[in-house]
């Protein structure tokens, strides 16, 4: 049996070394370690702790154009979750004479300090862990050297640990023990990720093998990646036993009462000889309508020639292909990795099915047809949106989304809290109520953010208005969905004689009043009051007990009236006062109330009401503070704006032509939608003294052409760039109603062609189910642990990763700066989509 094992191993060796470069890895001029195929990065994304995504940081492997590997460090568990202490990097040093990277991790908590050294050593990495002090007592048999790996990339595939053969495990599969909280590590500023249920004990995940020597992937060449460990036995893990969003990890613990060079590790990523990334050709999923410009941009990898010529082939009514266009390549140039060029089609206009061949690649199929663009938006509108409506019942057909919510409120979050989600509550409540007294009335109406499930009123504002400008602008009578407000019920797919849109602004207005009006001002944010729920997958009904928190009780006792509990599950108001904030709150209640005029009129009055007193009370307390607060200036231009379209009062027109010049002047593309809004109220001088600001933004759109080869704003955050493609278009569509001499209507397809297909590292449309033959399969919504997506839902898309690397996973859900749709990003897509529509009528 043993002969047989070896026999099985060396020819599994042999396949892959027929497939291995045997060029070495070297230190390139952006501080990686770099041959083709394989790239080593060192702490060259820094771990950042709490809220932010933590696995897209420490050593990173990008192999064969995905990053399959990441988080690479000393780490302080098995299976590292989001809210686990993450260690500092204050010193990171490059030597390219000694071919190293060196980097000093620190976690204060502990007062414990490492080095990590990385050497290129022949086709692979030598990583080497120093400690000056021994690790500190309370970390013994915690603190060890972690390295995760993608579970997308190598569920299905086998591995090897010291030649015994296993499998890694499509989903979770493996044992755990539970230990004493004592002997947990801390997490980040105290936060407790899980529900020890009374027990006082934590999970904590046994290894899958153990071992000197582990061969992953040897099965697939481009995932082959070989480990050995040269002082402590290896340890693999899986970390979905404890978050659906855990990798495989490789893990070494480090010796206990040792100094000096206490680990090392040699990994060598097998590099396939003569590899190049197959070229991303991009296009718009959705099709293109005859008379448009139409340009691929296709994605090269820097040691591929491009070739001179690509083609477009037609599909019959027979199924057969035909070539009907062959056009000239035209070069673009380097962008960051990779190398691009581009394919001017714009000449095939005859409607039908098409494809492009560039070389040995084609495509997918596409439409050029009048009608491609008809129902872009529909599934935002009829599925994604309607099923965020929080407080609400939402069914659909044979399926329910969720229960209605939160029917026991929210609670008043004490003084001096700092929250998870980047909020906090000041030294006061700024209101009536006491910390953790209840607020009634304010579990109505309002939008769920995200993939998570709580309200942020800031977004809910934003969406609002979104609404009401949909409204105004394009009146969309579309009516799928039913509403009801008494019954807290809504059902897809069923009209009730009412607008939709007109239903969404009634319903974010509903939340957003109730807070003005109870507060006395806008709350931050509605949110989980703990860890354990705020991370919830599954029916939002079921994140709370639906009982109000009786301190009176025991934990997880329920009073004999059934009427309260000790469960501490309740959402919090978030209530510290930010007069920026309701100041765009007011700008968003004078929409609403012209918006509701005539619906609800009751609202309508409410709405106005409010808007009118929180410009003053705000305006007042950024005076005395004599501070503009967040936004202070552009809040304020809107809101005067909004509320001299409402009332026709003077004094509102004279503030808002007293911001807005200075406010163009210092960032015109910020700033020039909102001075378009304005022109319809104004006289036609207004207009004339826009026109050069218009101008202004042109250069914005022709410099936008040098800067990439897409010609779009792209963001290199931490959150990905939709959002300001999305704003460009809409903002392009506006400015050329008015200005059609200056602003080329056409630009806006710059923007479908981005969120439909035409984009780095992928040619997959940025919609959810919108462009049939090859739409982004898995979204970071609420239901990301079934690797699927909501309907409508647009991601944040390509995310720029240091210093080099475009990405967006799909086929693993779980990074939100990549797949997380939220309300405001959505909303803000469904107004593009109208006006990108209104646009092409007159095209």
């Amino acid at each position: 049996m043993k002969k047989l094992i070896f026999l099985l191993l060396v020819a599994l060796l042999s396949a892959c070394n027929s497939n291995k470069s045997g060029q070495n890895l070297g230190l390139n001029n952006l501080g990686y370690f770099e041959t083709q195929g394989v790239n080593v990065l060192v702490y060259s994304n820094l771990f950042t702790g709490g809220f932010n995504d933590e696995k897209t940081a420490g050593i990173e492997l990008i192999h064969h154009g995905v990053r399959t590997s990441q988080g690479g460090a000393v780490r302080l568990s098995n299976t590292p979750e989001q809210w686990d202490l993450v260690p500092e990097i204050p010193v990171r040093t490059v030597d390219t004479l000694a071919n190293t990277i060196e980097a000093t991790l620190r976690y204060g908590d502990y007062d414990f300090d490492s080095r990590v050294v990385v050497m290129a050593k022949g086709t692979g990495v030598e990583i080497s862990v120093y400690l000056d002090e021994p690790v500190p007592a309370a970390l013994e048999g915690s603190a060890g050297f972690n390295l995760e790996f993608l579970p997308s990339e190598y569920w299905g595939k086998t591995y090897l640990m010291d030649g015994r053969f296993n499998r890694f495990p499509r989903y979770v599969v493996g044992n755990t023990v539970t230990r004493p909280n004592s002997e947990k590590p801390k997490q980040f500023k105290g936060y407790v990720t899980s529900d020890d249920r009374g027990t006082d004990r934590f999970i904590d995940p046994l290894p899958l093998e153990t071992g000197r020597t582990i061969l992953l992937a040897p099965d697939d060449p481009e995932r082959l990646v070989k480990i050995t460990s040269h002082d402590v036995d290896l340890s693999l893990f899986d970390g979905r036993v404890l978050a659906q969003n855990g990798w495989f990890v490789v893990r070494s613990l480090l010796p206990t009462g040792k100094t000096g060079k206490v680990l090392t590790w040699t990994i060598e990523p097998n590099a396939i000889s003569g590899w190049t990334r197959e070229p991303n050709i991009g296009f718009s999923q959705v099709g293109y309508v005859p008379s448009q410009q139409k340009i691929s941009v296709i994605e090269l990898d820097k040691n591929d020639k491009p070739l001179a010529k690509a083609s477009i082939y037609k599909v019959d009514e027979e199924g057969n292909a035909s070539k009907v266009f062959s056009g000239k390549i035209e070069p673009w140039g380097d962008y960051y990795k990779y190398n691009y060029v581009k394919f001017d089609f714009s000449s095939v206009n005859t409607p039908g099915v098409y494809y492009i061949q560039y070389g040995d690649f084609k495509t997918n199929n596409f439409l050029i047809e009048n009608t491609v663009y008809d129902k872009i938006t529909d599934a935002t509108s009829d599925i994604w949106i309607p099923i965020h409506m929080n407080h609400m019942f939402v069914n659909e057909a044979y399926r329910v989304w969720h229960g209605e919510p939160f029917r026991d409120g929210y609670l008043q979050a004490p003084p001096n809290t700092d929250h998870f989600d980047l909020h906090g509550q000041g030294p006061t409540t700024d209101t009536k109520y006491r910390g953790l007294e209840h607020i009634p009335g304010l579990n109505i109406g309002g939008f769920f953010d995200a993939g998570d499930f709580d309200i942020e009123t800031g977004s809910n504002i934003g969406v609002v208005q979104n609404f009401v400008q949909t409204w105004e602008y394009f009146k969309p009578l579309r009516d799928q969905t039913f509403v009801d407000q008494q019954q807290r019920y809504v059902d897809l797919h069923r009209p009730d004689g009412t607008p939709d849109v007109l239903q969404f602004i009634e319903h974010g207005a509903m939340q957003l009043v109730a807070q003005a009006e109870i507060l006395g001002h806008m709350a931050q944010t509605l949110s989980n009051s703990i860890l354990d729920n705020y991370h919830h997958l599954g029916d939002a009904a079921s994140i709370t007990d639906g009982l109000p928190y009786n301190p009176n009780l025991g934990p997880y006792e329920v009073a004999r009236d059934g009427r309260s509990s000790g469960v501490k599950d309740d959402m919090w108001a978030f209530t510290s006062r930010n007069p920026s904030l309701d100041l765009r709150a007011a700008t968003m209640f004078a929409s609403v109330s012209r918006a509701l005029n005539g619906y609800n009129d009751d609202l309508s009055a409410r709405a106005l009401e409010q808007s009118k007193r929180l410009l003053k009370e705000a305006t007042e307390l950024l005076a005395n503070q004599s501070q503009t607060g967040r936004g202070g200036v552009a809040a304020n231009m809107p809101t005067n704006l909004q509320l001299y379209i409402t009332t026709g009062e003077q004094q509102y027109l004279d503030k808002f032509l007293e911001l807005l010049w200075p406010a163009l002047e210092n960032n015109v593309s910020g700033n020039i939608l909102t001075a378009i809004h304005a022109i319809p109220h104004m006289d036609a001088s207004f207009k004339e003294k826009l026109r050069p600001y218009v101008l202004k933004y042109k250069e914005y759109i022709d410099e936008l052409e040098k800067d990439n080869p897409y010609g779009v704003p792209i963001g290199l955050g931490n959150w990905a760039g939709s959002g300001s493609v999305v704003s460009f278009g809409t903002t392009i569509c506006f400015v050329n109603t008015h200005f059609p001499d200056i602003i080329d209507a056409n630009h806006v397809f710059k923007a479908t062609n981005w969120l439909f297909g035409c984009h780095p590292y992928h040619n997959y449309s940025l919609v959810a189910a919108v462009g049939a033959a090859r739409p982004k399969a898995v979204f970071y919504g609420n239901n990301r642990a079934d690797f699927s997506f909501i309907p409508g839902n647009v991601a944040p898309g390509i995310l720029f990763r240091q210093p080099d690397h475009f990405e967006n996973y799909d086929e693993w859900p779980f990074l939100w700066g990549q797949n997380e749709g939220t309300i405001g990003g959505n909303t803000s897509y469904l107004i593009f989509g109208s006006a990108f529509k209104n646009t092409m009528s007159g095209l």
